[in-house]
């Protein structure tokens, strides 16, 4: 059956950040949000694989558990199989044939319905899976998984405009076209466990512009990722676009990464695994239809570095809101400070002071600023480096740790004098912070070493109330942070208003949240229409 043509040129809705709701005691929404928890709580949701829009049952089953009560298992999740994962890259094949035939409006429609979805009937969902699956607090379930996925879908959508407006120059003679084609084969979205709104963008935004996706989810994260896939269901996404694997890595990885038609690879994830990733890439360059297109976000080491003239009360909060939130766990959460001798006591004071009013514990407690860590692994690295640090350094405040319900770690604060100490210099991933203090008449020796500490380049911050220290701090670190901030803490990116990656060692810095990230998933193709062709061979310089 073919569908009729309907002109005109749309504009979509003006992308808005989506409201942060506050959840305050006697809010309604912290009602129906508790009411969500307490019956998600209850429930142990087996989640399929889903290939070509069919659920399948494999019997091969991981558990989804509570980071703060890892007795308690919220989800069975199937494990696919290796014939799953080539179904999958067929069953993508016949969808692309559909899908990039689709305008690209109608593929917006389906991420603005599932924003609005998300916004109304589906927030407490998403939000509860967070919560209850990744140790999120409320504030950190909101800002990710409601309003940061949100603001993906719709500003996704108000980029993707941009970008097709985008046209060559043209004369009464010719009529110069760029065709944004899909690319040629599929991508291969890897997400990690930390943000539930990456788990959707790493998939969303190469299907809004036309492209087939294989999405392989944390095992840590599957229980919000598989609402997510619901919820993309929900808003009208066509079975196949978007194929969900759950499951061993390694295995899918090995098929998807090798495949003829792999066209891309979106990956959120540690620096090791996307090196491997893109070694694989390159190992197998022959083998591929097109050059797949490589876009990684990977590991931190982020800074904050605090000029003698920086308020002690702004540095206290940047450092403790940076190092703490979400215990640590975000690739921008700030893991090592540097802080001139003059003012170290006074902001180890309010610091220590701020640590000593948090409290910690289960995620389902509203008054909980801190929580659990992912799981028995990160648990375990994390208190090594504690114990390492009481005999090697000081532990200015926490220090502790307990598994015994939850994978709980105190939020930490470790002094040392040697500024290449590995806290320093390695990522931890959790609610660990390094403090080095250096002599004030040393700032600019202070900036060489945090540009030169660690291989990784994602975010940083620098605190000054002086502007020439600002400038200084600016130029030294100009290729330290991908993101960087002044007098703020270095973490909370917006999408729209700060566009998120990294250099170096922390990806390949294509921008998520922005139109530079789009980009990478299409090819263009360049057409000239002539309205008068030439009827002679002959050019004016032969007579």
């Amino acid at each position: 059956m073919s569908l009729a043509a309907f002109d005109g040129t749309r504009r979509v809705p003006p992308a808005v950040n989506e409201p942060v709701r506050s959840y305050a005691p006697g809010s309604p929404e912290r009602a129906s949000l508790e009411a969500r928890l307490q019956q998600m709580a209850a429930e142990v949701v087996e989640i399929p694989v889903v290939v070509g829009g069919r659920r399948v049952h494999t019997g091969d089953v991981g558990t989804v558990t509570m980071p703060c009560d890892h007795g308690h298992v919220l989800a069975r999740y199937h494990k696919a199989t290796p014939e799953l994962v080539r179904e999958a890259i067929e069953a993508s094949a016949a969808a692309s044939k559909v899908w990039a035939s689709w305008r690209w409006e109608e593929r917006a429609a389906v991420f603005l319905k599932a924003a609005e979805l998300l916004t109304t009937t589906w927030r407490d969902t998403l939000n509860a899976a967070t919560i209850l699956g990744q140790a999120k607090t409320v504030h950190q379930a909101e800002i990710d998984a409601a309003c940061e996925l949100i603001d993906f879908f719709r500003f996704n959508v108000q980029f993707a405009q941009e970008l097709y407006a985008e046209q060559p120059l043209s004369d009464h003679t010719m009529w110069n076209q760029l065709d944004y084609r899909p690319l040629e084969g599929f991508v291969y979205a890897v997400t990690p466990f930390n943000f539930t709104a990456i788990g959707g963008n790493l998939p969303g935004a190469p299907a809004l512009m036309g492209n087939v996706v294989l999405w392989k989810p944390s095992a840590t994260a599957t229980l919000s990722s598989w609402y997510t896939m619901q919820l993309l269901e929900a808003a009208g996404l066509p079975p196949g676009v978007i194929n969900f694997l759950p499951g061993d890595a390694a295995m899918i990885s090995e098929i998807a990464l090798t495949h003829r038609d792999l066209a891309g690879v979106h990956f959120t994830g540690s620096t090791g695994v996307f090196n491997s990733m893109w070694e694989t890439i390159g190992k197998n360059m022959n083998r591929y239809r097109s050059y797949p297109r490589i876009v990684g976000e990977t590991g931190g080491k982020d800074f904050i570095v605090a000029h003698p003239s920086a308020d002690a009360q702004a540095l206290a909060v940047g450092m403790v809101r940076g190092a703490f939130e979400y215990q640590g766990q975000k690739c921008s959460a700030a893991s090592r400070a540097y802080i001139p001798a003059s003012l170290w006591p006074e902001v180890k004071a309010k610091c220590t002071a701020m640590m000593a009013e948090m409290k910690q514990g289960d995620t389902r407690d509203f008054t909980n600023f801190v929580a659990a860590v992912i799981d028995e692994r990160a648990f375990t690295r994390l208190a090594a480096a504690i114990d390492e640090a009481k005999a090697n350094a000081t532990i200015v405040a926490g220090g502790g740790y307990d598994k015994s319900k939850g994978w709980f770690i105190q939020p930490t604060i470790i002094e040392t004098k040697d500024p290449n100490y590995r806290t320093l210099c390695e990522e931890l991933f959790g609610p660990i912070l390094t403090v080095y203090v250096y002599d004030d008449a040393e700032w600019a020796e202070t900036l060489q070493i945090v540009d030169r500490t660690s291989p990784y380049a994602l975010t940083g911050a620098v605190f000054a109330q002086d502007r020439q220290a600002v400038r200084e701090a600016n130029a030294a670190l100009r290729q330290s942070a991908g993101n960087f901030y002044i007098n703020d803490k270095p973490t909370g990116a917006v999408v729209g208003q700060q566009p998120f990656g990294g250099a170096r060692g922390s990806g390949t810095n294509d921008k998520a949240g922005s139109k530079l990230n789009l980009m990478r998933w299409v090819s263009t193709r360049t057409i000239k229409e002539t309205f008068a062709s030439p009827l002679g061979w002959k050019y004016p310089y032969l007579g």
